[in-house]
C-alpha cells in the first residue's frame, strides 16, 4: 500500500517521477494518499493538486518519531495506496553522520521499502557502483527497485540494464531525455501550483509518462503491501482537545490563503480545528477586509514579496488587520506572515512597498538563503509558548528584518552547526511573529494554547461593548 520514492541526491528528479505516479494512480480511478519528508510547503501543493488530497508531511525532527508514525498510519488507512516523496538525496538529512530527518529514516521507521531514483545521464556501467553503494550503505533500509531518470537512448539503456544485472535490483520505471515536464522555478523553489495556468496540461503529460514509463507488473504489488509497525497510542492531548471542543463554541480563525500566503501544514490546520476552531480563508490580496466574527488571525508563510505591490495597494485589508491586532487580537504570523506585518517590504528590484506596520522594521530582499532547522528557547511568555519552553522549527527564507526586535521572542540554535543563540521573533499586541516555521506536531497542545487566547479576547470585546 505505500512506497517511499527516493533520490540518489538532490535534482535527479523525485517531484517528477513521484507526480508522474500519483497522476497515473489517479487516471486508474485509485484513491491515493502523498507524503512529503521533511519540511517542505511547495512540492505538496503539487501531490494535493494531483490527488484532490491534503499531502502530509513526515518530519521526525519538527514532530517526533511517534507522531510522524501515526500521521502516516491515520491518513494511509483512507486510500487505497500511499506514495511519499523523499527529501534530498536518500540519506541526507539535518545530520552529516546520522540518518536524522532523511528519507532513510522515516522509512524504516514506517517500514515502507525505497524506489530508488537514478541519474543515469553522462554515466552507463557506473550507474551500478552508485545503486550497489545505496543498497549497501544501510541494509535496513528495503531498497526494493530503481528508476533510471534521464536515460539517452536504447544503447544507453542496454548498457545500464546489462551493469545493473548482477545486482538484482528490479528496475521498475525508465525515464527518457525530456524538456516538456520541467516546472518552472523562482528563488524558493517551484513556483506554487495554484500560480501556473497550465497545470492541467503538465499533469496530464506526467499521468502519460507514469502509464508508459513504469513497469506496473512489479510496482503495483509494492503499492498494495501493507506496511508492518506497531502504531504508538494517539497523543492523550489531541484527544482531550477533540472531546472538550465538542462542548464549548467554535472560535473563529481568520487565516490568510492566497497566492501570497499559502505556506500551511495540513496537519496544522486540522489541529487547530480540533482544538475548537472554525477556520475562514481570506486574501489578503483581494478582500477589502477581515472576515465578519473573527477572534483570531493566522498568517502563513508564503511570498509576500513576489506579490508587494497588490498587498499594498489593498490599503483597506492592511488596515483592517492593523485595526484588529492593535485591539488585541491574538495573532500567528510565521515568515511571510512577518513579512506581509512589517512597515515595508523591499523587493528584489529595491522597490518599497508599505505593509501593515505592526513591527517598526522593514523586511528586506536578498541574495542569501537563510536555510535550516533551528531549536527555539523561549525568552518570554507568548500565545504560543512560556518561559523556557523549547521547541524545533524551520527557517526557509531570503530577506532580512532591517531591525532586530526590541524583545526577542527567542533564541535559536542550529542543527549540528555553528549557528547559536540567535535573537529572534517578535511579541507585540498579542501577536507572536517569527521567520522559524512550526509544526504543532512538535508541541500538540499549541494550538489549544492559540485558541484559549483567542477565547479570552472573545469574551473581553464582547463584555466591553
Amino acid at each position: 500500500m505505500s512506497i517511499a520514492i527516493a533520490g540518489e541526491r538532490s535534482g535527479v528528479g523525485k517531484t517528477t517521477v513521484t507526480l508522474a505516479l500519483l497522476a497515473a494512480l489517479r487516471r486508474r480511478q485509485q484513491t491515493v494518499q502523498s507524503f512529503k519528508v521533511g519540511p517542505d510547503y511547495i512540492d505538496p501543493m503539487f501531490h494535493s493538486y494531483v490527488t484532490g488530497r491534503a499531502c502530509r508531511n513526515l518530519d521526525p525532527i519538527l514532530t517526533s518519531d511517534a507522531y510522524v508514525q501515526q500521521c502516516f498510519d491515520r491518513h494511509r488507512q483512507t486510500a487505497d495506496c500511499a506514495v511519499i516523496e523523499g527529501v534530498m538525496g536518500l540519506f541526507d538529512g539535518a545530520s552529516g553522520t546520522t540518518d536524522a530527518g532523511s528519507t532513510a529514516q522515516v522509512a524504516k521507521l514506517l517500514n515502507v521499502p525505497v524506489v530508488l531514483i537514478l541519474n543515469c545521464s553522462s554515466t552507463s556501467r557506473s550507474i551500478a557502483a552508485i545503486a550497489h553503494g545505496y543498497r549497501t550503505f544501510d541494509p535496513q533500509v528495503q531498497i526494493a527497485g530503481l528508476i533510471l531518470n534521464q536515460v539517452g537512448s536504447d544503447r544507453h539503456l542496454e548498457l545500464l540494464t546489462a551493469a545493473l544485472l548482477p545486482l538484482r535490483l528490479p528496475i521498475l520505471g525508465v525515464l527518457r531525455r525530456r524538456d516538456d515536464l520541467k516546472i518552472p522555478d523562482r528563488h524558493l523553489g517551484l513556483i506554487p501550483a495554484g500560480e501556473l495556468t497550465d497545470l492541467n496540461d503538465t499533469v496530464d503529460r506526467l499521468a502519460h509518462v507514469g502509464e508508459t514509463c513504469f513497469d506496473w507488473e512489479r510496482l503495483l504489488p509494492l503499492l498494495v503491501s501493507e506496511p508492518v509497525f506497531t502504531p504508538p497510542t494517539p497523543f492523550k492531548a489531541v484527544q482531550d482537545r477533540i472531546e472538550v471542543s465538542a462542548t464549548i463554541p467554535k472560535i473563529r480563525i481568520a487565516v490568510a490563503r492566497d497566492a501570497a500566503f499559502n505556506f500551511y501544514y495540513a496537519d496544522n490546520l486540522d489541529m487547530l480545528e480540533d482544538a475548537g476552531a472554525e477556520l475562514v480563508e481570506w486574501s489578503p490580496l483581494v478582500d477589502p477586509q477581515l472576515p465578519p466574527d473573527i477572534q483570531g488571525l493566522y498568517f502563513g508563510g508564503g511570498f509576500p514579496e513576489v506579490f508587494a505591490e497588490t498587498l499594498a495597494a489593498n490599503q483597506s485589508a492592511r488596515t483592517s488587520v492593523a485595526a484588529a491586532i492593535t485591539a488585541g487580537m491574538p495573532t500567528y504570523a510565521e515568515c511571510g506572515g512577518l513579512m506581509y506585518l512589517c512597515d515595508q517590504i523591499i523587493d528584489f528590484n529595491d522597490q518599497s512597498y508599505p505593509m501593515v506596520g505592526i513591527f517598526k522594521t522593514t523586511a528586506v530582499m536578498g541574495k542569501k538563503l537563510t536555510l535550516g532547522y533551528r531549536q527555539l528557547t523561549a525568552l518570554q511568555n507568548s500565545l504560543l509558548f512560556d518561559l523556557g519552553d523549547r521547541v524545533w522549527g524551520h527557517e526557509f527564507h531570503r530577506s532580512t528584518l532591517a531591525d532586530l526586535p526590541p524583545q526577542p521572542l527567542y533564541t535559536l540554535e542550529g542543527y549540528e552547526s555553528s549557528l547559536a543563540f540567535i535573537a529572534e521573533g517578535w511579541y507585540q499586541h498579542q501577536v507572536q511573529a517569527a521567520y522559524t516555521h512550526l509544526h504543532f506536531g512538535s508541541k500538540p497542545d499549541l494550538p489549544a494554547r492559540f485558541i484559549n487566547h483567542c477565547r479570552r479576547f472573545s469574551k473581553l470585546f464582547i463584555s466591553s461593548k
